[in-house]
């Protein structure tokens, strides 16, 4: 069987079309999750310094900006994670056995 025709099933299966928009979608939602997060952060640096400056308790020494920081980074690595994890099991199983249904 011709490479081209098992691309040309695998086009055409509506689970392949199933596969995209879920993949599509759920994608979108982490990077709207993920750039809200990130340019929220960037937005407090530019118009409320104030606030990222205030201190963390009374008598501290951080500022509420340190830790916001680092939640950001954590929130980056956890959001992948748990997209890898989803395309690394789920993903990868439709993707499977699309794949087989179109070599058939």
């Amino acid at each position: 069987m011709k490479d081209e025709d098992i691309v040309e099933r695998i086009q055409k299966n509506p689970k392949f079309m199933k596969f995209v928009n879920l993949r599509n979608n759920y994608a979108i939602v982490l990077t709207i999750l993920m750039m809200i997060a990130y340019y929220g952060y960037i937005l407090l640096v530019a118009f409320n310094k104030q606030f990222l400056a205030s201190k963390v308790a009374v008598g501290a020494t951080m500022s509420i900006g340190i830790p916001m920081g680092i939640g950001v980074l954590v929130f980056t690595i956890v959001i992948t994670a748990i997209y890898v994890r989803r395309a690394n099991s789920e993903f990868d199983d439709m993707k499977d056995e699309i794949v087989k249904e179109a070599s058939k």
